[in-house]
């Protein structure tokens, strides 16, 4: 953590590359461990299935496909957190107690207008071809959340490289906010629903896993990331959204005869 205290300008490309190095391997790090985790608990849990089972061999494309965009997303956060070093965006509060939760919800929700902005632009007919290999998984599995292209990769994850600018986070705050974005995620490409409650539904903003399954199988829905606000502004939302939360918030067991209910549903 030196280079985030006293950042020498003679050694700056060095100090990056350890820096991106640190970052690409923590992000390889949670990428596997919560990945293998969902789908541990996937094979546990058919039950919770949301639609249907993935292709043949579509996990070993995601895998692959995510070491690579992973290594450019390694570049935007490495690189926000070094311009917050040089001193060349905002001045970072000191983490303190309100510091450290304002300024991580409030990058939640600058976040969340990004994707939901950048995730639509990417499903315009101009820019589709650079997003479409993400929907070569029309199931979602965990190991689907950083299958993209590399222009879909900056599109979306660009905003860590720029967040210095736009917010005066601790560095610290701004690791936190990817390791979350990561692994929640994560959990958005499971396939499987843990996650349904009354507060990932109307009135309420947050989401679980449904929400971008539905996305998946759909394409013209859902483009959102954190909250569903923008979505329900823009009209956006799956319709079915609402309910088919509602009817994960019920137990399900193995026996109950409702496996593998439909995003479409």
């Amino acid at each position: 953590m030196s280079l985030l205290l006293t950042p020498a300008p003679n050694e700056g490309l060095a100090d990056f590359a350890v820096l991106w190095a640190v970052t690409y391997t923590a992000l390889l790090a949670l990428y596997f461990g919560f990945c293998g985790l969902f789908h541990w608990l996937n094979k546990r849990h058919p039950e919770r299935l949301i639609q249907r089972r993935p292709m043949k061999n579509q996990i070993g494309m995601e895998i692959r496909t995510s070491v690579a965009a992973l290594a450019s997303i390694a570049v935007y956060v490495a690189g926000g957190l070094f311009i917050q070093a040089k001193g060349w965006a905002l001045t970072p509060l000191p983490e303190t107690w309100w510091s450290v939760p304002l300024t991580f919800v409030a990058s939640l929700i600058i976040y969340d207008a990004w994707f939901y902005w950048g995730h639509r632009m990417m499903h315009s007919k101009w820019l589709y071809r650079f997003h479409a290999h993400h929907h070569r998984s029309i199931v979602p599995t965990p190991w689907s959340n950083n299958s993209d292209s590399l222009v879909g990769a900056f599109v979306e994850q660009s905003y860590f490289l720029v967040a210095p600018f736009l917010l005066p986070i601790p560095p610290m705050v701004l690791v936190a906010h990817k390791v979350f974005d990561q692994v929640s995620g994560i959990a958005g490409h499971a396939g499987h629903e843990y996650f349904a409650a009354p507060t990932a539904r109307a009135p309420w903003p947050m989401l679980c896993t449904t929400f971008h399954d539905q996305h998946h199988g759909h394409f013209t829905c859902n483009y959102a990331n954190t909250f569903s606000w923008w979505d329900r502004a823009m009209g956006t939302i799956h319709p079915a959204y609402d309910s088919l939360v509602a009817k994960f918030e019920k137990p399900v067991t193995s026996g109950s005869g409702q496996l593998g209910r439909s995003v479409r549903d």
